[in-house]
């Protein structure tokens, strides 16, 4: 496997969880790379996100069509807010 590139930032660990699982489904290693800095408290994780999802660069075209199908999905009922960064 290649190195892990970043193609999501996700708002909570909610949304990292259901994201990671989407892409375990189809078969997509995944990281999280969690953006928590204990000594600021959480104070740049409105800017930043709360964590990267980060898929093996050869896993990248089908991981940005799972995530595009995960947030079209989700924002079809409402679920998933517009913070969905990439």
């Amino acid at each position: 496997m290649g190195n892990f590139i970043k193609i999501i930032v996700v708002e909570n660990k909610f949304e990292a969880d259901l994201v990671s699982q989407a892409l375990q489904e189809e078969g997509i290693p995944v990281m999280v790379k969690g953006f928590s800095d204990t000594a600021y408290d959480g104070l740049y994780i409105p800017q930043k996100g709360w964590a990267a999802i980060m898929v093996p660069e050869e896993f990248k075209a089908l991981g940005e069509k799972v995530v595009n199908e995960f947030e079209g999905a989700f924002r079809k009922r409402g679920e998933v807010g517009n913070k969905v960064k990439k």
